[in-house]
């Protein structure tokens, strides 16, 4: 078996934003009822995290719970328990109708930090920003492919995307993170 590797090797770029790959990440996608008791007590002691509210993400001891739609939570641990989590999550949902996947190898995740971080993003994601919550996430497209983001702090965001795009979502970020593209819109 060949050793993970992170999609782009801790790739960091420092222009408008301090962009950097978050590296080796566990993911997990969990289907089911997400107001099934069952499956709160199983994202529980999976991660530490309550089931989050609709477009929200919520952190516990051991991992983040992130809604992707109404029967879908994308679970993000350290890389090294992602198998663990799915072994939890199977053992706590037992006979309930729901499934839990690792695709921690099909997934990249950036951290994009610094006040501009919205102006960067906005340049590729057909969202509005504004008023736009820590803790709160959007699935969306940058530029042509799917993604998901959120707002970790008031600079500070996460965007994760498939790993066979990641090469082409580092570069865009780069692109339009670079500087002479200031837009300013956003910016405090």
């Amino acid at each position: 078996m060949s050793e993970a590797v992170s999609a782009l090797n801790g790739a960091h770029f420092a222009g408008l934003v301090d962009l950097a790959e978050a590296g080796l990440k566990g993911m997990v996608t969990l289907r089911g009822d997400l107001s099934s008791p069952a499956l709160a007590a199983a994202v529980k002691a999976a991660t530490g995290a309550a089931v989050p509210a609709v477009r929200r993400i919520e952190a516990g001891a051991s991992g983040q719970a992130a809604w992707m739609s109404p029967d879908e939570l994308l679970l993000i641990t350290p890389y090294a328990r992602a198998g663990a989590v799915v072994e939890i999550l199977r053992r706590e949902l037992a006979g309930e109708f729901a499934t839990a996947a690792d695709v921690s190898d099909a997934r990249a995740l950036f951290k994009i930090r610094g006040p501009q971080a919205r102006d960067v993003l906005a340049k590729i994601c057909p969202v509005d920003f504004t008023g736009f919550a820590v803790g709160e996430l959007r699935r969306t497209r940058a530029a042509q492919v799917a993604a998901a983001l959120w707002r970790e702090s008031e600079d500070e965001w996460r965007l994760v995307c498939f790993r066979s795009v990641a090469q082409y979502v580092w570069d865009l970020l780069a692109t339009v993170s670079a500087p002479g593209g200031e837009v300013g819109f956003y910016h405090r």
